[in-house]
């Protein structure tokens, strides 16, 4: 198991709390709740090592277009690249409901 933990300026938007995702095979969930300060705060428990690297550049991608002041709490099982932007855009889109 890694714990990763990444920061990235964020505007005031201040979304809703939110859970997508199931963790289990292949797969991830992500908790998202409001920061309190003006940055996005992101923590990601995962059972596979070494892809730090690989998370920073989804994430960077992610966070070059949003710019919420939140924090995400991810445990993934193993999720692709491709899985995990489109959770952290599910959370997001369910935050704003």
């Amino acid at each position: 198991m890694e714990k990763l933990s990444f920061e990235y300026p964020a505007s005031d938007e201040k979304p809703k709390r939110a859970h997508v995702g199931v963790v289990g095979s292949g797969d991830l969930e992500i908790l998202l709740e409001p920061s309190q300060d003006a940055k996005a705060h992101v923590t990601v428990q995962t059972s596979v090592s070494g892809f730090a690297e690989t998370w920073k550049a989804v994430l960077d991608r992610f966070f070059a277009n949003y710019q919420g002041a939140t924090i995400f709490d991810i445990r993934d099982c193993g999720a692709t690249p491709g899985t995990v932007a489109m959770r952290l855009q599910q959370a997001v889109e369910v935050s704003r409901q």
